[in-house]
Order: C-alpha cells, then sequence, then structure tokens
C-alpha cells in the first residue's frame, strides 16, 4: 500500500477539501456548548462524522477507491509507529501503577525538598511525577490529596497549592518522554524524542526556575512537617532508569519495553504485584489508550483525504501568505496548535489534527524539525493548562472543591512558559537549533 506522503498534491488547493475538520470542529463545539460540558461529546464520535464526509469527497472517484485513499493515511509507517508508542506507553504507565512504581516517585520527591518549602516542594514533586509518569491528569489525581493536605497543615490557601500543582503537571507533560503530546509532536514533525527534549528543556528550565522562584514568594509562611516513609528505591528504579535510557537516545520502543519488564521485577521484588496483577496491569493499560489509537487512525485517514484533495495546500498557503520569516512561520503553527487546543480541549487531539500542517510549514521555511515539535508541544500544553474547562484544571477543582477560575489564577507556569517561548521565537534561541535548512519555495 502507497505510503501517505507518496500521494501526489494537487495544482490547485481546494478550501472545500476542509470540510471533514470543519465538520469536526462544529459538531464538538455545538455538542459541548449545548451542554455546557466540554466532555460530553466523545472525539471519536466527531472524528466518525469528519471520517463519513472525508469519504464523501470526490465524487468522480468510486467509493472503493475513496475508501482504498482513506486506509492510506493509517497505513502509512509513521502513524503506525505512533501507535505501536501509545501501547506500550499506556502498557507502562499502568504496570508503573501496579508495582509501586507511582507511589514512591510521589514520595522520593516529597523527600529531596526541604520541609520550609512547601509550595516549590510541590512544584518539583508534581514536575517529577508528570515527567514519569507522562500524563498531567493522572500527576493531578495522584497529588491533588497531599496537596490538600499540605495546604491545610501549612496554612496555604488550597488554589494556591493546587495552581502550583497544575503547574508542575504541566512541565512533566510538556518534557515527558512517554507523554501523549511528545509522542504526537515528534512523529509528526519526523524528529527523535531525545532530540526534541534537548530543545524543549532549553526554553521550558528557565521559565520552570522563575515559576520555582515566584511559588516560593506566594507560599512564604510557616512550614509544616510531613511524617515520610522510606524511599522506596526499588518502587522507583523503574522510572529512573527510563529516564535515563531515554535521555541517552535509547529508541523510544525499547525505552519502553525496558520500563515495562522493570515494574514486574520491581513488583515481584518488593511484593506489591505478582505476575498475574503485572499482566492484567499491562492489559488494562493498553485498553485504556483505546480512544486515543482510534482517534490517531480515523484523523490520519481524515488529513490523508484532506491532502489527497488539496484541502492541506490550500490551508498551508493560507497560513503562509503574510509569513515572510521563519520567525512568522513558528509562531505561525505555535497559533495553530494553541487554536486547535481552544477549540477540542485536549492538546493530544490538538497536535493531531495541526501536527502534518505544521510540518509542511516547518519544511517550506526551514524550520528544524526538533524546534518545530517543541514549538507545537509548547502552545499546546501553554493553552491546555490554562483552560478553565480543560480536563486538568476541571480535575484538580473537583479533588479540591474548588473553582477552577480559583485555580487558574495561580496557574504561573503554562503563562510564564508561553511568554518565554514567544520570545525564544523573536530572538531565535535556542540558536543551535533556530535553523533547519534553506526555505522552500513549495512543498
Amino acid at each position: 500500500m502507497k505510503n501517505n506522503n507518496d500521494i501526489p498534491r494537487p495544482q490547485v488547493p481546494n478550501a472545500w477539501a476542509l470540510m471533514p475538520m470543519a465538520v469536526f470542529l462544529a459538531a464538538y463545539l455545538a455538542v459541548s456548548l449545548i451542554t455546557g460540558n466540554f466532555y460530553v461529546m466523545p472525539i471519536t464520535v466527531a472524528f466518525m462524522l469528519a471520517s463519513a464526509v472525508a469519504l464523501g469527497m470526490g465524487r468522480g472517484t468510486p467509493f472503493r477507491e475513496r475508501v482504498a485513499q482513506f486506509c492510506e493515511g493509517p497505513a502509512d509507517g509513521n502513524v503506525m509507529l505512533m501507535v505501536l508508542i501509545f501501547i506500550l506507553a499506556g502498557a507502562f504507565a499502568a504496570a508503573a501503577r501496579q508495582s509501586g512504581a507511582v507511589d514512591a516517585a510521589v514520595n522520593l520527591a516529597l523527600w529531596v525538598v526541604p520541609p520550609g518549602f512547601i509550595t516549590v516542594g510541590m512544584f518539583a514533586a508534581a514536575c517529577f511525577v508528570s515527567f514519569s509518569v507522562g500524563t498531567s491528569v493522572g500527576t493531578i489525581v495522584a497529588l491533588a490529596p497531599i496537596a490538600a493536605g499540605m495546604a491545610s497543615g501549612a496554612e496555604i490557601p488550597l488554589p494556591l497549592m493546587l495552581g502550583v500543582m497544575v503547574s508542575g503537571a504541566m512541565f512533566g507533560d510538556n518534557l515527558s518522554f512517554i507523554s501523549d503530546t511528545t509522542i504526537v509532536a515528534t512523529r509528526t514533525q519526523g524528529c527523535k524524542m531525545s532530540d526534541k527534549f534537548k530543545v524543549n528543556l532549553r526554553i521550558a528550565l528557565p521559565v520552570a526556575v522563575v515559576t520555582a522562584a515566584l511559588y516560593i514568594i506566594a507560599g512564604w509562611g510557616p512550614s509544616v512537617a510531613m511524617e515520610l516513609p522510606p524511599v522506596d528505591w526499588v518502587g522507583v528504579a523503574p522510572y529512573l532508569v527510563v529516564i535515563v535510557a531515554a535521555v541517552c537516545g535509547m529508541n523510544v520502543i525499547l525505552v519502553l519495553s525496558l520500563g515495562i519488564m522493570l515494574c514486574g521485577v520491581s513488583g515481584l521484588v518488593t511484593g506489591s504485584a505478582g505476575v498475574g496483577e503485572w499482566t492484567a496491569a499491562m492489559g488494562d493499560g493498553v485498553l485504556g489508550m483505546g480512544e486515543l489509537i482510534i482517534v490517531t487512525l480515523l484523523a490520519a485517514g481524515v488529513f490523508g483525504m484532506m491532502r489527497t484533495y488539496g484541502g492541506i495546500a490550500w490551508l498551508t498557503a493560507k497560513l503562509t501568505s503574510r509569513i515572510h520569516s521563519r520567525k512568522g512561520a513558528e509562531a505561525g503553527i505555535g497559533a495553530l496548535a494553541g487554536l486547535a487546543d481552544v477549540c477540542t480541549a485536549n492538546n493530544t487531539v490538538a497536535l493531531v489534527m495541526t501536527g502534518p500542517v505544521a510540518h509542511d510549514i516547518a519544511r517550506r521555511y526551514g524550520i528544524d524539525p526538533r524546534r518545530s515539535a517543541s514549538i507545537i508541544d509548547i502552545f499546546s500544553c501553554v493553552v491546555q493548562g490554562l483552560l478553565p474547562y480543560g480536563a486538568q484544571l476541571l480535575m484538580a477543582a473537583q479533588l479540591g472543591g474548588v473553582s477552577p477560575l480559583d485555580i487558574l489564577s495561580y496557574v504561573y507556569y503554562p503563562a510564564l512558559l508561553g511568554i518565554g517561548t514567544v520570545a525564544a521565537i523573536l530572538t531565535g534561541y535556542p540558536s543551535k537549533y533556530a535553523h533547519g535548512g534553506e526555505p522552500r519555495d513549495s512543498d
């Protein structure tokens, strides 16, 4: 079967070929606004509607051929590799929870922070845990009870502690090697996770340091002594090995496979999980990634059809019509990812939708793939962390019993990260990754 990248692109862009995505956004937003809940309309159903519209395009082409064209998108090697990574990431995350590695990671993060720095300690703990588990929502679920207890004991406003926790969760989610956003951003832009991490870290780390300083000031006051159990080094070992292996550039398939095996060994050694519990947890983790995998496959088919019939060419032309520099192109793809996240309230889906378009623009203007992957990932996470109707703030508010708007005023990191990334675009920082080749006149 042909690779999706080999499909010839039409000479004349066609705006009508974007109709599937317009239907997707209209259906998703309409149901969400009518019900007042952005999580009522399943993403899979919205993409099913978009897929039906996509198959209705090209009326001069036999329906059987249109179905074959649609299937060429999901059959692309990059898409299938992304699906495989999702499967392994889900298995690893679930196996880590079952073996006690998540609790051990939380405990380690709290141990290394002096007791007088409660707010920055929670920020560091959330950063470490979310980087380790690759999910901001999972981090919030794990840390919210601890944040509430720390806020009560130290007489710190609960919305502040929850805002600190959300900020740290977004830091790790943006940088983690097993985060959905990292996987999608790197696969759509065509770069290694370790390379994207190096670019991303240069932008995010200074922002995290400034954020930590602000949280020290905001939470300055009496300290609370917390009784913590000893660090479970055996339990936390899978995370530490995965982080080191990923930073060293090991293939992500091998990294996740190694992490899964180590979780099984750790569970047997500590007695927290036997072989049956370990395998059951992996199965649950894989099933938990089912919706994301389905969305990825359907989105690949929809984008393949839109590309085939000229929609992507039209969108790229319109987005680049007023862009005259690499900096403008970088700002454009960042804004595109952020806008998509506003519409979907899901940063992973936003990247699945906009990644191919961002890749085309990046190629045209000679943007390094490592830089374009970082920019779209950052902007999607920035917007996601600041959405009052996003899963992160809604989950923190629900678990803390406060309003998302109360928490939002203390979520410093995403806002500062957005400012820092705009500054990085304007200054070309980091300069080592500022250029990816000569700009192209066409795709």
